[in-house]
């Protein structure tokens, strides 16, 4: 079969990790009318094989006779379904009427931190389908996960997502969510009351999926990392499930025991990042919509530039909005969006060439790292270019510094200015497509 070839083929040219994570997923339903069609576990999923594996992927095609095949993925067909299915059912042993009761334990979990909330851009991509996998239990990350990300990104959001789907598809899976202090307490009761043996049992052989939220948390407390860490080599050698949170990477933990290090970083360790302009976007759409807010393209596209980072920031901003309106009878404008961003993110915000080049990313439809990178093409060329214009012009950045932004040495800045000054002159279209675009800077 053509799709086993290329398979193997991509085997040999990927990282067995990626290999394993993105392409290993994906099934071969059929070749029709000159396209091939594959399917993948969601949308997400797809979207993240069209953006970065494609490429390679349409080359295999091409090294195996097939040229001008087009790829075309599907999600959640029944068939993949019954895939993922069979799957879970053979690794996952069946439960007598005698075994004990279900002993999960969990925070309380948020009734809206669930997949179906969490907003997939390119800073959390990989976190989520990881997270999807360890409910799964399809083996793509390993026993262990770990996450990594300042607050307010997502971590809780996608532990609880986990756990809210697991109770949902497997009520009898034990699991335990707790943070980091909850189980060094739980460990301290257990040592003043003279329970450690219960306390090890727990955790040792009564756990299916354990997730441990904070564990930077754990600095200097030898002796809860030399439990945890036995009670993770157990979960992880027998095949148990692990999920993980900090707020740094496992590298950056300071106080924290090699032994204990190496660990926590046995299956996949993925960091969080803040989320892109574009994200941004679709994260005040949705949570304006939450708010029963109604808001116009101009007054979303300010939100969105100007509520950076901590997506409770915008949750913030949102829900002052519509308490001033509701104040105001219910009318939303500029004057009240800028003076609540104000009060939120304060009104001395520094404007830089990388602010200027997240603007134009999604004003043209191109990712940062599309601006950054060698290309030439005219639909990346140019809107580089007018970043650097508008940094250049609104900034008191060097062209050196403008020039770092956007990988390239000052003469190329230049050069950018230029050629974006001519067009100015000459193409009414670009000098029209300038103002809004200047006029969206001031507002920043």
């Amino acid at each position: 079969m053509v799709w086993e070839r290329v398979k193997a083929g991509l085997k040999e040219s990927m990282a067995e990790n990626i290999f394993s994570l993105w392409i290993e997923p994906i099934e071969y339903m059929q070749i029709k009318e000159d396209c091939l069609y594959l399917t993948s576990p969601d949308r997400y999923f797809s979207a993240y094989i069209r953006q970065n594996f494609l490429g390679v992927i349409t080359d295999k095609l091409r090294e195996n006779g097939l040229p001008a095949i087009k790829v075309v993925f599907r999600e959640g067909t029944q068939s993949n379904e019954m895939i993922r299915s069979t799957k879970r059912l053979v690794g996952t042993p069946m439960r007598l009427p005698y075994l004990p009761e279900n002993n999960s334990k969990s925070k309380a979990l948020h009734p809206k931190y669930t997949f179906d909330e969490f907003m997939v851009g390119e800073s959390n991509i990989l976190a989520e389908s990881a997270c999807r996998s360890m409910v799964n239990k399809d083996g793509m990350v390993g026993p262990c996960l770990y996450i990594n990300s300042d607050t307010g990104l997502g971590k809780s959001h996608l532990t609880h997502a986990v756990a809210h789907q697991i109770f949902a598809e497997s009520p009898m899976t034990r699991l335990h969510y707790l943070t980091a202090k909850q189980f060094s307490a739980e460990m301290v009761r257990g040592i003043q009351h003279n329970s450690m043996d219960e306390f090890k049992r727990k955790y040792q052989e009564n756990c299916d999926i354990l997730l441990v939220e904070d564990v930077h948390s754990l600095t200097g407390k030898k002796k809860t990392q030399e439990e945890l860490n036995d009670i993770l080599d157990i979960l992880i050698k027998s095949g148990k499930r692990v999920i993980l949170t900090a707020n740094r990477a496992p590298r950056d933990l300071i106080g924290i025991d090699d032994e204990f290090r190496s660990r926590m970083t046995s299956g996949l360790v993925t960091a969080i990042k803040a989320p892109d302009i574009n994200t941004r976007y679709r994260i005040v759409e949705k949570k304006a919509l939450t708010q029963q807010l109604v808001l116009d393209e101009e007054l979303v596209g300010y939100l969105a530039n100007n509520v950076r980072g901590d997506i409770r920031k915008i949750e913030s901003a949102l829900i002052a909005v519509r308490a001033k309106a509701c104040l105001l009878g219910g009318h939303v404008d500029m004057d009240l969006v800028r003076e609540v961003v104000a009060s939120i993110v304060g009104v001395n915000q520094v404007l830089t060439a990388a602010t200027i080049g997240e603007l134009v990313s999604g004003q043209f439809k191109v990712s940062l790292e599309d601006l950054r990178s060698r290309s030439r093409k005219r639909s990346i060329s140019f809107p580089r270019q007018v970043a650097m214009f508008l940094a250049r012009k609104y900034t008191e950045e060097s062209l050196a510094d403008i020039g770092r932004v956007f990988n390239r040495d000052h003469s190329t800045v230049l050069h950018a200015i230029k050629v974006v000054s001519s067009q100015v002159v000459r193409n009414s279209s670009v000098s029209a497509q300038l103002e809004i675009l200047g006029n969206k800077v001031k507002q920043l």
